[in-house]
């Protein structure tokens, strides 16, 4: 069903998992951050990427940073640094003086980025 979409079987799997739960994923916006991303977590194919972008965009978690993304790592490496490569560590190291606020710096660098 979802392969004509380009969207692999495991990936449907996850989607057909969350449409099962997706009642009590909406009670997660009046829930603590910390109850809402355990309750994101238990749905079996969703790890800490997916967790993260679920609570910076639909819960606004003002700190949730995507471990495990291809291109944040080098955009925070190259912003705030200047160096080319980043990886998951650096990124975090990078990022620690603003923490609790670092989806929003990350959101800020994306939103400036220019080619190189």
């Amino acid at each position: 069903m979802f392969h004509r979409f380009g969207i692999e079987r495991r990936r449907a799997d996850v989607m057909r998992r969350l449409a099962i739960v997706a009642r009590r994923l909406e009670e997660t916006v009046s829930l603590p951050l910390e109850i809402a991303y355990r309750r994101f977590s238990a749905v079996s194919g969703v790890g800490p990427w997916t967790s993260a972008r679920i609570g910076g965009i639909a819960l606004g978690d003002p700190d949730a940073v995507a471990v495990g993304d291809l291109h944040v790592p080098s955009l925070v490496s190259w912003a705030l640094a200047g160096e080319r490569r980043g990886s998951d560590e650096r990124m975090l190291e990078l990022l620690e003086p603003y923490r609790g606020q670092r989806a929003r710096v990350i959101r800020l660098l994306m939103a400036g980025v220019r080619s190189r």
